[in-house]
């Protein structure tokens, strides 16, 4: 049997260090600390709401510290809407939603390039309105009437 080609080969072709300088760039943050706390962050709140392949594929991409944030949380029952899922960081980070918002902005930004367009879509699929604008792309999705 031969072995088939993945969709999504592993890209991960960036260090966790290489990483954090350019969230740090991104989000112009004073310390790689403070790029290494927004990191966390952001990818353990976005492993609360993927599941299935893409977020076994969205792991193959990162760098294994990064993955491991993203792979450690347990995913939500409910998934929220990007503005939920902004809000829900906040809370759990103790900050504004203007700052979770920059800080997902900053690291989203680093994990589309690293992922991809085809993973990044494959991703904005499965989850809830406004997670497009997240990932720094355009909100495709036509909103659902009430019912």
């Amino acid at each position: 049997m031969y072995d088939q080609p993945r969709a999504n080969p592993s890209r991960a072709a960036m260090t966790f260090d290489q990483m954090l300088e350019r969230v740090r760039y991104e989000g112009a943050y004073p310390t790689r600390e403070r790029a290494e706390e927004a990191v966390r962050t952001v990818l353990a709140a976005l492993g609360r709401q993927i599941t299935g392949d893409e977020r076994v594929d969205l792991a193959q991409c990162l760098p294994v510290e990064a993955a491991l944030a993203l792979t450690a949380q347990i995913p939500d029952t409910e998934q929220l809407t990007g503005w939920g899922f902004v809000k829900e960081m906040a809370a759990r980070a103790g900050t504004t939603p203007a700052i979770a918002r920059w800080d997902t902005g900053a690291v989203l930004a680093v994990v589309t390039r690293l992922a991809g367009p085809d993973l990044i879509a494959r991703i904005l699929h499965q989850l809830p309105g406004g997670y497009a604008l997240l990932f720094g792309q355009a909100e495709l999705r036509q909103p659902q009437p009430a019912a």
